[in-house]
Parts: C-alpha cells; structure tokens; sequence
C-alpha cells in the first residue's frame, strides 16, 4: 500500500504523537518551541505531498487519498476519510499556518508552555480531523474537539482578567448549537441508515419537504454559522479575538464554519440551502458593512482586525450562496487568501504588542522611523486585506462579486461599499500606528525592528500574497471541482426551487429579509 493511502492518516495525527511527546519532556530551556516547530513543520511537508499528487482531472464531486474501514458496527460508524479540491487545500493551510503559530509564540509565551504547544497541537488534530473526515460521526468528533482546547487557550494565555469570560462566551456559542447539531446527525443516521456523506449525497436518500428536514438543515446551518460567525451570530467573535494568543486567533474563526457550511449544509440539504440563501446573502451584505463600520469605531488593534475577519468572512458567505461558480470559486479562494492575509495581520499585531505592551493605537505613532521592516510588511499585508490588484484578496472579492451580480444586484451594490470601507478603516489604521507624532509609548520604551526568526516567519507570507495574487488558477484548478459540483447540484435541482430563490434574491433589501421569513419554509411547516 502506497503513501497516498496512508497520508490524510499521517498528516492528521502526527500532531497527536507530536502532542504526547511534548507532554513527556522537561519544559527547559527552548524545548517546547523547538519541539512544536520540528513537528509543525514535518506536518507542512506531509501536506504538500497532496498537491503534488492530487488528480485535478478528477470527476467533480470525487474524493482522493480515501480511506474507508468499518470503525463501530452499530449503528455503522467508518473511519472515512478523503479530500477533494476544497478540504485538499484547506489541510495545507492548516499545516503552513501552523509553524507561523509557533513562531509567533516564540518569546510570547513565557510560561506554562509545555500546556501551550500541547494544546496548541492537538487544535491542529481537530482541524485536519474536520477537513478529511466524511463520515458524520467521525466529523462530529473531531468538530466537538476543536472546542476544547481553544477554549482553554484562551482562559488560560488571554492577555487580560477577562480572559475567562470571553473563554466561557465562546465556549457556550459554540458548544450549545453543536449539541443541536449531535440531535441532527442523528436523525440524518435514523432517516437514511448510514453516517457516510458521500453515500448519503450521491444516492439522495434525504429527500422531501417535511417539517422534521427543515428543522435538521436548520440545526445544521446554526451550527456553522455560529462558527463562522455569520451576522448577526458573531457576539463572541471581538472579546475572543481581543483575549487570544496570536498563534490561537489566527484559527479561530472561518475556516471551520465555511467548510462545513460547503461540505455538509450543501451536501445534505440542497434544496433547503437554496431556499434560504436569499436571507443567507442579505445578512452576508450586511455583515460586511456592519464589520466595516464598526471596524472603523476602533481603537484596539485586535478589535478592529475582529471586526474586519468579520467583514472578509461575511464576504465569504455571500460569495458562496450565490450558487454561481464564480462565486462559490471566489468564496473558497478567499477562504485560503483571508487565513493568510489575517494571519500575517495578528502576528504583526503581536508583535508589536511584544514591543510596546498594548494593542491602543492612541498609545502609539510615528513607528515607522523606529520600525522600518515591520512597517514594510503591515504595508504589504493592509493592501492584500483591502484586495489591491496583484495581491491575493482581490481574485477572490473580484469573483465573489462578479457571481454575485449575475442575479443580486442589490445586496452585491450593498457588499462593494464594504470594500471601499475596509480601505479606509486599514489605511486609517497604519496612519495612527506608524506615521504622525510620536506616540507616548514609542517616546518612552526603546525597542527593536523585527529579528531574523520574525522575517523568516513573515516574508514567506508576504511572498505568497504576492504569489496568490498572480498565479491564482493553480489554487483554481483543484478548487473549480468542488465550484462546479455544487453549481451542478444547483442545476439538478427542481426549477420551481431555482426559479423562487432567484426571485427573491433580486428583491430590494427593504423587501427581502421580511418575504424570506416566509417563503423559505416548506409548505408543510407553516
């Protein structure tokens, strides 16, 4: 048996074993660092043995490196797993973003580190368990996963005394919509016999418009919006971002919810997802301008960059209810663009909160004559966020917004004012920090530009916002698979479904979120 039948197994739980070791050595010295980044690191390089043997022109809708074995006999449960062109590349991401967490966490975590790299590891586990599991059973574990050590990274390593309740907010938004999500899954088993989504999906055997699978899609959909967020679900979003490390944050929030919105929500209610995807981009046109503006209200650094994920990730979300390939591609690309642009923002933020001690802009100024490097890259890694030309947040706005005008011309007039207002509010942002007087605690605290593990970290990102940008269709080759099976699934559906969601979708918005309340639900729940 060949690596690539082997390889989804190896990349998921080569953390776990990474996990367990770092738990068995002594916390001295540089240990725990080292030890996190020789394992990250060997997890990235498993991970890019999917591309290079990836089949890209594979069938749409089809998984590769699969592994199916019988796991609990009843009810059937398998250890199944698989990725197609949207899970392939969000694995990678997960292993290049995680060497940059520990890097970013090098001197930022001084103490109770072995704790910190162990939990910080087995997040990695659930994650990667999120993206290459298909069957439901398996997923659920792996998605309950993700909750836990997130949330105790963040009440035990917050930077402030709130700590623990932005840990217990997040920790109840997450937790109580997943406990409805386990009641889903489990009538999904008891209506269809099996856990297994691509049997579930390419044999239809969820069909109908009763009550009981409007209330399942439902319980489905709150799940991974609450994850997202989505707007107006996103009340745990700023505390949890304010109070967690930099190497938590830069996972927190988007990649898991959108994933599973694309992979299970589309897969197993179809019908029920174009049905409410009016109401699904009104509130993604609206979160956009909702982050924006709040964004630019802000004088903390984290909380501004809270509510500008919310504005990308709620981009993201109407990109991909367009139900249009150019949006559904554009959506999954600025899935992966996003990560890396937010990811590079929260560590130059760390780093400077490193230096200074404080993430308040007033409180800062006229650190780019003192910080020439850092400056560079916030510089680079503002006009990637705004989506300038050339750089990798602008193919995906460029298509979210390209598919959305196809048929929602309202809300997509409604989602470009939100590109204007993230431009202000980033360019405002470096204005404050970098350029003007001298701050009160630049004048006071002499500090240091960035070291050579901070460049090693950060140029290689600032490289592949350039790289993104302009060789966009390597990523949209393996993406376009997944883009064009949902089209497809979309185009199968009965025309009387298409025809009353387009409908609804050219609505004005003063019209559209008070008809959806009522067109969206099937006859027979009314």
């Amino acid at each position: 048996m060949n690596l690539d039948h082997q390889i989804l197994t190896l990349i998921t739980f080569i953390p776990l074993a990474g996990a367990i070791l770092l738990a068995l050595l002594p916390d001295k010295g540089k240990t725990m660092q080292w030890g996190a980044l020789a394992i990250t690191l060997f997890t990235f390089l498993c991970t890019l043995h999917l591309p290079a043997h990836y089949a890209y022109n594979a069938p749409a809708g089809s998984f590769q490196f699969d592994q199916n074995h019988p796991w609990i006999p009843s009810p059937a449960i398998h250890y199944h797993i698989g990725v197609d062109g949207l899970s392939m590349w969000l694995v990678v991401l997960t292993g290049l973003l995680a060497p940059l967490g520990v890097l970013a966490s090098w001197n930022a975590i001084s103490s109770r580190r072995k704790t910190f790299y162990v939990l910080f590891l087995l997040q990695q586990v659930a994650m990667f368990g999120v993206f290459v599991s298909l069957d439901l059973f398996l997923y659920y574990a792996f998605w309950e996963l993700s909750l836990v050590p997130m949330t105790i990274l963040i009440a035990t390593f917050g930077r402030t005394a709130n700590r623990r309740r932005a840990a217990l907010k997040y920790f109840l938004y997450a937790f109580i919509p997943s406990a409805i999500l386990l009641v889903a899954v489990i009538w999904v088993y008891t209506r269809t016999g099996t856990f297994d989504l691509p049997t579930i999906a390419s044999q239809h055997l969820l069909s109908g418009t009763s009550t009981a699978m409007w209330l399942a899609s439902l319980a489905f959909l709150l799940a991974f919006a609450v994850k997202v967020p989505v707007f107006p679900l996103h009340g745990w979003l700023s505390d949890a971002v304010a109070e967690a490390p930099t190497a938590a944050v830069m996972v927190l929030a988007g990649k898991l919810g959108l994933y599973s919105i694309l992979r299970f929500y589309f897969g197993l209610f179809p019908a029920e997802a174009h049905r409410i995807s009016p109401l699904m981009i009104a509130l993604g046109a609206v979160g956009i301008v909702y982050g924006a503006l709040l964004a630019l209200t802000q004088n903390d650094l984290k909380r501004l960059a809270a509510f500008a994920t919310l504005g990308a990730l709620s981009f993201i979300t109407l990109g991909i209810f367009t139900f249009t390939i150019a949006g559904l591609d554009g959506g999954i690309f600025h899935i992966l663009s996003e990560s890396i642009s937010g990811a590079a923002l929260f560590v130059l933020m760390g780093l400077l909160y490193e230096r200074y001690g404080t993430y308040d802009m007033r409180e800062l100024g006229g650190l780019a004559a003192k910080l020439p490097w850092m400056v560079t890259l916030f510089v680079i890694t503002t006009l990637s966020v705004v989506g300038l030309p050339m750089l990798n947040n602008f193919v995906g706005e460029f298509l979210i917004l390209s598919g959305a005008m196809a048929h929602h011309h309202a809300w997509t007039a409604v989602a470009t004012t939100g590109v204007i207002l993230s431009a202000a509010y980033m360019l405002l942002m470096i204005q404050r920090v970098f350029y003007g007087s001298l701050g009160d605690k630049p004048e006071a605290m002499r500090t240091w530009d960035l070291d050579p593990r901070e460049h090693l970290a950060l140029w290689p990102i600032a490289i592949l916002m350039l790289v993104m940008g302009i060789a966009s269709p390597f990523w949209m080759r393996a993406i376009d698979q997944t883009g064009t099976a949902i089209t497809q699934q979309h185009e199968d559906l009965p025309q009387t479904i298409r025809i009353e969601s387009e409908t609804y979708s050219q609505a004005a918005p003063s019209q559209i979120t008070t008809a959806s309340a009522h067109t969206r639900i099937p006859e027979a729940t009314r």
